[in-house]
């Protein structure tokens, strides 16, 4: 997992809780890296899980409400480090059913060995999207919230509704229908 992530979600972990919770979480996880991250460096998984899980715990905020948050914070730094990416979308629905073939092709420019899940584009309409997401990682809830930030930087809405297609949250499928 590319370090990018790791910086931004201490930073709002600071923002949010404080610089005593960032010392808090990461004290309290078994840290390969030590907590020491550079936004360029990789990262194991489990590292971001026990960050996440730490914190979950300090806080009493579910994970998935935790990653929802994160991928708000996250969207805006997309969106300030990368605004002509969102100009070449008109569209919410025609912005995220192109993740696949141009933004992660976009992504894996600036960091080529980038892990990241896959986004099927099943049925497109003018209105509608159905996309099924797969990871080796289950955080489809930071999709739902890249999502729902998608339509909101549109001034758009939508109905985003997720039905995990496995059990640990690997494979969803997510049902857009914008209002």
């Amino acid at each position: 997992m590319k370090g990018i992530v790791f910086t931004e979600f201490l930073e709002l972990v600071e923002d949010k809780f404080g610089l005593e919770m960032v010392d808090n979480i990461i004290n309290a996880s078994n840290l390969d890296s030590g907590g020491v991250y550079t936004a360029v460096g990789t990262y194991s998984f489990s590292e971001m899980l026990q960050l996440l899980e730490h914190l979950s715990a300090n806080t009493g905020i579910s994970i998935d409400d935790l990653l929802l948050v994160y991928s708000e914070h996250f969207f805006s730094v997309l969106k300030d480090s990368y605004p002509g990416l969102l100009e070449t979308y008109k569209d919410p629905i025609e912005m995220i059913s192109s993740i696949e073939n141009h933004i992660h092709v976009e992504v894996r420019k600036i960091y080529p060995d980038a892990e990241l899940p896959t986004f099927e584009v099943v049925e497109k309409t003018e209105n509608s999207l159905i996309v099924i997401y797969r990871s080796s990682r289950a955080m489809h809830h930071f999709g739902l919230g890249l999502m729902n930030k998608t339509f909101e930087h549109f001034n758009s809405t939508a109905t985003i509704v997720l039905e995990k297609l496995k059990e640990d949250g690997t494979e969803v499928k997510f049902l857009i229908n914008k209002d």
